[in-house]
């Protein structure tokens, strides 16, 4: 079985407030981007065979060893929960969605997993179960569970659906990532959370040109103040016409968004 793990990028992100368990709350408009992805393939091993999974990945690097990998944490959250239900399984994935970018390529990847093993193995979870064996790997990844434009609040918990379609108002995405990578950590650390001034639904209802004023990454300052090529990309998206140009998630991918020609 193959799928296509999709990137994200985040129009606008509110780093609202630091919780007692070291987690953010935040706000932000995610938007999936079917334009990068990586591939991801999980076939059944021979029946009955109760050893490890074989995993393979290819392309692009990622910064874990494999062992860590989004797509085996999935794999063995669900043998966990439904023992004698899961068995092994070889899982290859091609990388293509660079690490350390702010497109949530891991997440992505380990929503896919939690998607494609809930049909291999005819374990019947509606998306609300998914989302929540998804947020046991992380906050993004629930997500890419539905895998639609969301307002997505709490710690990437809370999401909302909404009517949104960059092509219905006659834009595409471009998105570039320097040659440096950023740590979610680091661009936390670099951060103080702050009431929201503007609420990015109401803002994506004004016209696009007003969006540069309204509609802002709250990571942006710190990290590209440590990264000046991430500030570079930025403004040569608007140098070359870009209609709103950010920075995505916690970077050091920037995208800008361009009239379809």
């Amino acid at each position: 079985m193959r799928s296509y793990p999709n990137c994200k990028i985040n129009l606008g992100l509110q780093i609202l407030s630091r919780r007692p368990d070291g987690y953010h709350d935040i706000a932000t408009v995610m938007l999936p981007v079917s334009g990068l992805h990586d591939t991801l393939d999980i076939d059944l091993l021979p029946t009955g065979d109760p050893g490890q999974p074989r995993f393979e990945i290819s392309g692009t690097a990622v910064d874990c060893d494999d062992d860590q990998n989004t797509c085996l944490r999935a794999y063995h959250l669900m043998r966990t929960v439904f023992p004698g239900r899961v068995s092994a399984v070889s899982i290859r994935l091609h990388k293509a969605i660079p690490h350390g970018a702010g497109l949530g390529g891991g997440s992505s990847d380990a929503a896919f997993t939690l998607r494609m093993l809930n049909v291999v193995f005819g374990l019947q979870l509606d998306d609300d179960a998914l989302c929540q064996l998804a947020l046991r790997i992380g906050a993004d990844c629930p997500f890419f569970i539905r895998n639609r434009p969301a307002y997505v609040t709490g710690i990437g918990d809370r999401i909302e659906q909404v009517d949104f379609d960059l092509q219905r108002l006659g834009l595409r995405v471009e998105v570039v990532k320097p040659d440096v990578s950023v740590s979610t950590r680091e661009a936390y650390a670099g951060t103080t959370p702050r009431p929201a001034i503007v609420d990015l639904r109401d803002a994506l209802r004004q016209p696009v040109d007003r969006w540069r004023d309204l509609i802002v990454n709250d990571f942006e300052t710190s990290v590209m103040a440590q990264h000046p090529s991430i500030a570079q990309l930025k403004q040569d998206f608007y140098a070359r016409g870009a209609r709103y140009a950010s920075m995505s998630g916690s970077g050091s991918a920037v995208f800008g968004l361009f009239d379809i020609a």
